[in-house]
């Protein structure tokens, strides 16, 4: 299976609308799953308009675990307190004993190394769920969503990927919808990939944050193209990303013209490629792209 993550690097891009709609262009000749890994905010599944009772099912997953402390064991010495990088620990005056804050404890697990009396252990919490479900297009979804106040993401995120494997059904390529950023569930998202595709918007911004980006896939030694998405919006900026793209010796996929098309579909819970007929030869041109660079080779 071909693997292709598609970023930003900044958010509100377009990324997930691209997506969706490169989707649906690549399902028409080959079978694709789709993985949506911004798992902090998941949405690729409401493009294709899906809802919760569209997924076969849901399930939580542990990735990360958090502190807990024996009072019995607790001898009052406070190592925890003073050693606990994330100030997830405080100290009850009364009682003379840590108290661990709300959300605040990240697993790292430090307070259990310190501690003298073994009053401090690690437990596994469910910080999330991942589930699947069927487009009315054919293809699999599958998502992850990270519950309110948990960390962990990076791991989810493989998580997410790792079930699109079980339910893909033997697809030849699977679609991955990064979060924007250069964090944990990016680098997740990009681990293992054939190839990037980089959607740019033409705003100092995007390309900046494009950069940053693209160099956590450089760092992974993968091939790359590059989207620029609203291209008319700002030519300065348009030309800047070619001129980068030149530079680099990497292709731009496709530049996309700034319409409203794409707002619309978006309130009407449709892929754009679905809702104007222009956008169906932009979406074919950017798998014949694709095909071009060689990315569906085995």
């Amino acid at each position: 299976m071909k693997q292709i993550t598609i970023l930003s690097g900044k958010g509100g891009v377009g990324k997930s609308s691209i997506t969706a709609s490169l989707a649906i262009a690549l399902c028409k000749k080959r079978k694709i799953v789709c993985a949506d890994c911004d798992v902090d905010a998941s949405n690729l599944a409401l493009v294709f308009g899906m809802d919760t009772k569209d997924y076969d099912v849901w399930k939580p997953v542990s990735t990360n675990q958090k502190a807990r402390f024996d009072v019995k064991k607790c001898t009052s010495c406070g190592k925890c307190v003073s050693e606990c990088y994330f100030d997830a620990i405080g100290w009850d005056d009364v009682h003379k004993v840590p108290v661990f804050k709300e959300f605040g404890c990240e697993g790292c697990g430090v307070c259990n190394l310190v501690c003298p009396s073994g009053a401090i252990e690690l437990f596994d919490v469910s910080n999330a769920k991942i589930g699947y479900g069927m487009t009315k297009y054919g293809f699999m979804v599958v998502s992850g969503q990270l519950e309110m106040g948990e960390s962990g993401s990076g791991k989810v995120v493989s998580r997410v990927k790792g079930l699109a494997l079980e339910v893909c059904g033997g697809a030849d390529v699977m679609l991955v919808d990064a979060a924007a950023g250069i964090g944990c569930p990016v680098i997740a998202s990009v681990a293992g990939s054939d190839y990037v595709i980089a959607v740019c918007e033409p705003t100092p911004s995007g390309f900046s944050d494009m950069k940053r980006a693209l160099a956590v896939v450089e760092h992974f030694n993968i091939p790359y193209g590059i989207v620029i998405n609203k291209s008319d919006m700002n030519l300065e900026y348009a030309k800047r990303i070619e001129e980068f793209s030149r530079e680099k010796g990497v292709r731009v996929l496709s530049k996309i013209r700034y319409d409203k098309c794409f707002m619309d579909a978006l309130v009407n819970l449709v892929p754009v490629i679905e809702s104007k007929a222009e956008m169906r030869d932009v979406f074919l041109g950017i798998v014949s792209a694709l095909e071009d660079e060689g990315v569906f080779k085995r």
